[in-house]
């Protein structure tokens, strides 16, 4: 029997661990209490912390014994993050905590399968909580008050959330997996030869969109190390630029590791490597003063690449091709790389784009695999599109 997994410090939140699994249970769900606390429990649990922390790779003593809260934290996350992924029997998960009790439950819910219910009611939920979703499907739902004991308003809130992760666990999406599953990675910019790609596709693949804003690309490279794509169309590199250049919306340094390790059919292109994102004009650093840029919102500028950015990307970009030995196609649209870069668009560059390309191709290795293909277009040219879905069905059904 599956059941409902409640998480909590129940060293210092037992109280209200103790009233959430009681909520579940009055809204008809089975309920085990797990408690990731380093000290005394103030509460009954079903888990001990003593389990929880003998799931470390250096026993239960590298978590309980250790004197510095902060590394405490640390490796009571990496010791439930081990436990989670050996249970069977998680219906849903809801954790309850300040700034350690969330640090320590949502290291284990990441590494929990897309789709499985997950709710994390935190003090940290109206903030930026990046660092704990990442590229999970983790609900953050703002406690409100603090949980040092309960009182009027957190007993609404952890109702609420009993009540969400019940209903959530006890009708879990049942979808049919009838075709197989494409990674498409898309921008703003990008947008017209993706949709272009997803209508030329649809009727035999699943096509999977993700927006190329670092968490994006990562959460496409995720679900193919976990199987779950069977081929990517990376139209959208554009993360590469903020990695290397100091953007907002960076990759990290393992992107295109997820392709090299599958060998997943692979068609990439250039899409928005002509810019750097940061946010509002003054978050932009002092050093790219008298660059040129454009204001794509109050909130988002764009920097326009320069000759030599674009070779660096280029030859980054092209040492991770040649890491891949799968079927590769890199194309690469001569007359532009994004809607603004475009004969009387605002980023218009040949001569920065014809920097990238050559250090492109100077870089990858080709072989019968692996191969940069020209292409006397636009990247929003429709044509584009058809000869990316050709080359991808070409690397696919060989």
């Amino acid at each position: 029997m599956k059941r409902i997994y409640a998480v909590g410090t129940a060293d210092t939140k037992g109280e209200e661990l103790a009233y959430l699994a009681a909520c579940i249970e009055a809204a008809g769900g089975s309920v085990v209490r797990v408690d990731v606390g380093i000290r005394e429990p103030r509460t009954v649990v079903d888990v001990n912390a003593n389990a929880v922390a003998a799931c470390h790779p250096d026993g239960a003593v590298a978590v309980l014994a250790c004197e510095d809260r902060g590394r405490a934290v640390e490796a009571m996350g990496i010791a439930f993050a081990r436990f989670l992924v050996e249970r069977r029997d998680i219906a849903g998960i809801i954790g309850i905590g300040g700034g350690g009790g969330t640090s320590i439950i949502t290291a284990g819910m990441r590494q929990l399968r897309l789709g499985l219910p997950k709710i994390m009611v935190s003090t940290l939920a109206s903030g930026d909580v990046a660092p704990y979703v990442d590229v999970s499907d983790i609900v953050m739902m703002p406690s409100v008050t603090d949980m040092a004991g309960l009182n009027r308003l957190s007993r609404v809130i952890l109702h609420n959330a009993a009540q969400a992760i019940t209903a959530m666990s006890r009708r879990p999406a049942e979808v049919t997996a009838s075709k197989p599953a494409l990674g498409l990675t898309m921008f703003g910019v990008t947008t017209p030869a993706v949709s272009a790609m997803v209508e030329r596709l649809r009727a035999d693949y699943d096509c999977l969109v993700f927006h190329a804003t670092g968490t994006g690309g990562r959460a496409m490279e995720k679900l193919a190390d976990s199987g779950v794509i069977s081929g990517v169309l990376d139209i959208t590199t554009t993360e590469v630029c903020d990695l290397l250049f100091g953007g907002v919306l960076p990759a990290t340094a393992d992107r295109f590791d997820a392709i090299a390790r599958t060998g997943l059919p692979y068609v990439g292109s250039a899409g928005a490597l002509d810019m750097v994102n940061f946010w509002a004009p003054e978050t932009v650093p002092q050093r790219y003063a008298g660059r040129l840029f454009y204001r794509h919102n109050p909130n988002v500028t764009l920097m326009r690449t320069t000759s030599a950015e674009c070779a660096e990307v280029g030859r980054w970009i092209g040492e991770k091709l040649n890491l891949c030995h799968g079927p590769v196609r890199f194309l690469v649209p001569e007359k532009g790389i994004s809607a603004l870069d475009i004969e009387g668009g605002a980023f218009f560059d040949p001569q920065a784009d014809a920097a990238l390309f050559a250090a492109l191709e100077a870089t990858v290795k080709p072989t019968v695999s692996r191969r940069i293909v020209r292409l006397p277009l636009h990247i929003n040219d429709p044509h584009f599109a058809e000869a990316a879905v050709a080359a991808y069905r070409d690397i696919a059904n060989p």
